[in-house]
């Protein structure tokens, strides 16, 4: 498919740099220090080289050499150097608080699998974070299964949550009889019955622990997480109960962590200190009831800042790790102290603050198309009609003192036209040509608005209306679910030709043909944009724009509409100064995913085959051209799901 433009206006931009667009698309707002702009226009990623040293490598660099490999847009990135740094990043900062503030007790982070469940992020957090004896969550059985197999360090976490039938429990026992860390959390009133049974007849003394509905809520996307409506955890009356009941049996001894989960991406430190008072009140008052405890477990809700903003906005945080870890720190210790309480191990489940920022996704634009028509006013027909040249008039008259004006003139002609055309007494040539004239007049609106400093209530809408549509070779709903399903914002921008200044809006569509397959919300140092600043594609030049921060949840929660498949992955990072790009995994073909829905391949090909045929008895084609369509075919099953060049 040919880049093309409807409206092939080229503006050459003056006094325009790399850092105009760094500061453009809040680059050093959002990118935690990870993601820049060179000077020669390219956005970097920070890697580390096999000698320790940092260097800025090109993202435009990376998509020419994997072409050069094969691997073609839309592609995956996943550096495993900042998942390291995060790692780095998060226990450096309690470890530094726990100093600072004379804590006696330990962080022990923890990894919920199900934030990107994939066997080498796994890998890499477990091998590279034993430094700092960094756990595992499971909350299903299949996640169970995968982190028994990766638990070496005895001294890591593996809580289990979720529901829990017996072979789930018999798993987690048997995990901790082979010397795994292993803490059954109880989520349901009718879990801990079930756990004794199971470990009685195992002859095993369990690890438990209870995650407990708070009281104070959460905020942003998820604050239903926590507070009275939470669908899990126990409420302070079932809490006592299970209390009791480990009492009647003599097995209180092995009540040892308090969890609670107040949801994910939590903007408002306020909110965070708010709920872990209330927790670590309740974890204070467990010990008094004689448990041993040990163990504070505050799940997730460690946020991102996705826009860059640093306010409460959901997309954002109004905190830092080390205020995050300063504040948890501080609570915890200065309310165990005043009560005689023994500081508990400090457990975070921080799974989005860990993974968000080390996959980006790159996709390149097909197509672009304008609402305006042609670069010139199109011509009048002969004799033409009263609204024609009422449109016309209006488009050569527009001045900046009768904008208003103007507009309303172009909206009242455009729709008696329209009008006119559904009674018959308009050709379709003559509304396309109205139609044009009425872009026109639009287009001319918002290139004066643009240069007043106060706009009209009625005249904002034109410049959100004067968009692009920039045809992505990607799926909304595979990538980026969360974009589609809660308004979740990314940080989006080309990844080169930042030294000219972006000047057409854009709306970023998918290939799905979808009308809910476009991004929507754009970052904007103000508010939330509905456009992105974009540049003009230039024949058929490769322009790449890239979605940042995706590595939490968008690779797991997405799905095949359209059948288009998991795009191509690929992890780089640098050896001796050279990139390195290892864990290549190619996207779906075509097969896979019909295999998704229950098709088989084989049977396709024989069903084709048998249409192909019964065309050449029918005298349609020809025998070879039979072998040409079935080869078509064939192909096509083996194709990559997305548009290949």
């Amino acid at each position: 498919m040919p880049h093309r433009r409807t409206q092939p206006i080229r503006r050459k931009v003056k006094n325009w740099s790399a850092s105009d667009s760094a500061e453009l698309y809040g680059v050093q707002d959002w990118s935690n220090g990870f993601f820049g702009v060179s000077k020669n226009g390219e956005t970097t990623v920070r890697l580390v080289d096999s000698g320790g040293e940092y260097k800025n490598v090109s993202l435009v660099r990376i998509m020419r050499e994997l072409a050069e490999r094969g691997t073609e847009a839309p592609v995956l990135l996943r550096f495993r150097d900042l998942l390291r740094a995060r790692l780095d990043e998060l226990n450096r900062s309690f470890a530094d608080a726990i100093r600072k503030a004379d804590y006696n007790g330990k962080y022990r982070g923890v990894y919920p699998i199900k934030v990107n469940q994939q066997r080498h992020i796994v890998e890499e957090i477990v091998s590279y974070g034993a430094r700092y004896h960094y756990g595992l969550e499971a909350g299903s059985k299949p996640e169970l299964i995968a982190a028994m197999a990766y638990m070496k360090d005895r001294e890591a976490f593996l809580m289990c949550n979720g529901y829990k039938d017996d072979e789930f429990i018999d798993l987690a026992l048997m995990g901790q009889r082979m010397g795994m860390n292993v803490c059954l959390i109880l989520e349901m009133p009718n879990e801990l019955p079930a756990i004794l049974k199971r470990a009685e007849k195992l002859g095993i003394e369990p690890n438990l622990g209870v995650r407990v509905r708070l009281s104070a809520k959460g905020s942003g996307h998820w604050s239903e997480s926590a507070g009275d409506k939470s669908v899990f955890g126990l409420n302070t009356a079932q809490v006592i109960d299970v209390v009791d009941h480990l009492k009647a049996v003599n097995k209180l001894h092995c009540l040892k962590v308090l969890h609670y989960h107040q949801g994910s991406q939590i903007p408002n430190i306020s909110v965070i200190r708010e709920a872990l008072s209330e927790a670590c009140r309740m974890y204070i008052d467990l010990v008094r009831e004689g448990a041993p405890m040990g163990t504070l477990d505050m799940g997730g809700g460690l946020a991102v800042d996705y826009d860059g903003s640093q306010t409460n906005f959901h997309s954002s945080c109004n905190y830092s790790v080390e205020e995050y870890a300063r504040d948890v720190v501080e609570i915890v210790g200065e309310m165990c102290t005043r009560c005689g309480v023994k500081h508990p191990t400090l457990v975070t489940e921080s799974g989005r603050a860990v993974t968000a920022y080390h996959s980006v996704l790159i996709f390149n634009i097909l197509d672009v198309t304008s609402p305006q028509y042609g670069t010139s006013l199109p011509k009048l027909p002969e004799n033409p009609s009263e609204v024609l040249l009422a449109l016309d008039e209006t488009y050569r008259m527009l001045t900046r003192k009768n904008i208003q004006e103007s507009y309303n003139d172009a909206n009242y002609y455009r729709d008696t036209l329209r009008m006119q055309f559904s009674y018959g007494n308009v050709t379709l040539r003559e509304r396309g040509i109205g139609e044009a004239i009425y872009w026109h007049i639009m287009g001319l609106i918002a290139h004066r608005i643009a240069e007043m400093s106060e706009i009209p209530e009625d005249l904002k809408e034109v410049s959100d209306n004067m968009v692009d549509f920039y045809y992505a070779n990607f799926s909304l709903f595979q990538s980026l679910p969360d974009s589609w399903a809660i308004d979740q914002i990314f940080p989006v921008m080309p990844i080169q030709r930042l030294c000219e200044r972006p000047t057409q809006k854009s709306v970023l569509v998918d290939i799905t043909c979808d009308c809910d397959g476009k991004v929507e919300h754009y970052i904007d140092r103000e508010d939330v944009a509905t456009s992105l600043p974009l540049h003009e594609v230039e024949g058929d030049e490769q322009y790449y724009v890239a979605v940042f921060l995706v590595g939490a949840y968008q690779e797991t929660l997405g799905d095949i509409h359209n059948l288009l498949g998991d795009t191509n992955v690929v992890s780089v990072h640098l050896e001796n100064g050279s990139t390195v790009y290892t864990d290549e995994e190619e996207g779906d073909c075509v097969a896979d995913v019909l295999s998704y829905v229950k098709y088989d391949a084989k049977e396709l090909v024989q069903r084709f085959r048998r249409l192909a045929e019964h065309a050449v008895e029918e005298g349609r084609i020809s025998p070879r051209q039979r072998k040409a369509a079935m080869e078509a075919y064939r192909d096509g099953l083996q194709g990559y799901t997305y548009y290949e060049l």
